[in-house]
């Protein structure tokens, strides 16, 4: 009888790991995530129809871990002779005058436990931004399209034959602590 309850608890234990882990492996964290801004920004119009690249806003990118939150400058390098006047960018000019850079509410969140490095995909890898953060030309308001998640990153290098195949315990297994330290 003791055996037969061992493997019975043996059995659910097992049964609820794979549960749990699939489950873990398919969150999808802040997919879907869209909040709303301090400033009405559209990236359709910004990147979209006037095709101005991400690095000019986002310079930071290129060459660090962040890909950096542009400061309101930025914005008037363009608004201080085109479209200068709508409610938005009267909201730009009085962040100006009181010496503030716009709140703006980040959207695409990556787990604190992983690390992850902007410059490494944006300059090395030479990946479009478009690859993790989805079309963002084309949307009014930016929206986290992708679920950032371990498996999600870990197909990716696999596309790229720089990750370890399914079996990461194989023989060319796998570097843990290259994301995670």
């Amino acid at each position: 009888m003791k055996k037969i309850a061992l493997l019975l608890i043996t059995g659910i234990i097992i049964g609820l790991t794979v549960i749990l882990t699939r489950t873990g492996r398919e969150m999808n964290f802040n997919k879907g995530y869209e909040p709303q801004q301090p400033i009405n920004f559209s990236h359709k119009i910004h990147a979209g129809e006037r095709e101005i690249k991400c690095l000019y806003c986002h310079f930071a990118a290129e060459k660090g871990r962040h890909a950096g939150i542009p400061p309101t400058e930025i914005c008037m390098n363009c608004h201080a002779k085109i479209k200068k006047g709508s409610e938005e960018i009267d909201k730009l000019k009085d962040y100006i005058k009181k010496g503030k850079n716009i709140e703006w509410i980040k959207v695409h969140h990556f787990p604190d436990f992983a690390y992850f490095n902007h410059s490494q995909h944006v300059r090395v890898a030479k990946l479009d931004c478009q690859k993790c953060h989805g079309p963002v030309e084309t949307m009014t308001r930016v929206k986290q399209q992708k679920t950032l998640n371990m498996g999600w990153c870990l197909d990716c290098h696999r596309e790229k034959g720089i990750a370890p195949p399914n079996d990461h315990k194989s023989k060319a297994g796998g570097d843990c602590a290259r994301c995670h330290y």
